[in-house]
């Protein structure tokens, strides 16, 4: 099967080609709106006279299998399924978000681990989106990066065609209906969108799964139980400034003394009225001996 920019069509004489090929080798390179619109009941060697397409974005393509229900096919490779090769992805990471009197706060650790390996201490886990918008990355480093400035791209035609700011809820509407057309297809994302508009602070989660919530306080990933405690114990909506900073921080730290998936710096954001502000960088190791020496103290 050929597929162009504006149109597919397929040709009977690629069929005794494809027989000989294999599963992996014959994945075509399909765009997003193409693998919503095809047909469902389409068969190598039936001819098409045109299907107009028309692509999320110019030059986007990613390989699926070459069967009516990519979604289905799939199943079989994840968990429950019949085949005894999974597509299961060991990751973990620790992010969090919460709305207090003075915008929203977003802290993120920076460690990349595949299985029991560490990758990199160095990821940068929350995603500028815009000056108003910011996004954190938990699961696949590379589907939550990708489809966030993808996000990204869409905010800026809205913008462009509206001639004013999206919205947060709009933008994490956008992203879940990404999200929702590959459900089922392998991806992991679990991210937070925060951002500030006509409404004031926002705060949205959305997932792989299509989940999309709102709410004050979101902690995702695999250190999020430790970070919860600590964000609970200490949490009020009428905060200061440096209070919230050093809870979100000391939250994160927690999370990445007990749980060997999270570690590296911590990064911390505040969205304001007038935009997003980096607030710090600090390493864990230096917040470890920082902590421990307040707890010296405070026992003697």
């Amino acid at each position: 099967a050929f597929i162009g920019q504006n149109r597919v069509t397929c040709k009977s004489d690629e069929a005794e080609n494809m027989a000989g090929r294999s599963l992996a080798d014959s994945y075509r390179r399909m765009s997003f709106n193409d693998c919503i619109h095809w047909p469902k009941q389409r068969h190598v060697g039936e001819e098409v006279e045109s299907v107009d397409l028309e692509p999320l974005c110019p030059g986007m393509s990613f390989p699926l299998p070459p069967v009516d229900e990519p979604a289905e096919f799939l199943k079989a490779f994840s968990e429950g399924g019949e085949s005894d090769v999974k597509i299961k992805f060991n990751h973990g990471t620790t992010t969090l978000a919460f709305k207090f009197q003075n915008g929203v706060i977003v802290a993120v650790d920076s460690r990349a681990t595949a299985g029991s390996w560490i990758a990199s201490q160095t990821v940068k886990k929350v995603i500028e989106i815009n000056p108003y918008l910011l996004g954190t990355m938990a699961g696949g480093a590379a589907d939550c990066s990708f489809w966030e400035r993808n996000l990204a791209w869409q905010c800026r035609l809205y913008e462009l065609r509206n001639k004013e700011r999206i919205s947060v809820a709009a933008a994490s509407k956008l992203l879940c209906n990404t999200l929702y057309h590959y459900k089922g297809m392998g991806l992991s994302v679990g991210t937070m969108i925060a951002g500030w508009d006509k409404k004031g602070p926002g705060l949205y989660y959305v997932d792989s799964d299509g989940t999309r919530l709102t709410h004050d306080m979101f902690c995702v990933g695999s250190g999020s139980p430790y970070a919860y405690g600590v964000l609970d114990s200490g949490y009020r909506w009428d905060m200061s400034d440096e209070e919230a900073h050093e809870l979100a921080v000391r939250s994160i730290y927690h999370a990445t003394h007990r749980d060997a998936y999270s570690g590296g710096v911590v990064n911390l954001y505040h969205m304001k009225e007038t935009g997003w502000v980096k607030v710090s960088q600090t390493d864990v190791c230096e917040l470890h001996y920082k902590y421990q020496e307040e707890k010296k103290q405070s026992s003697s």
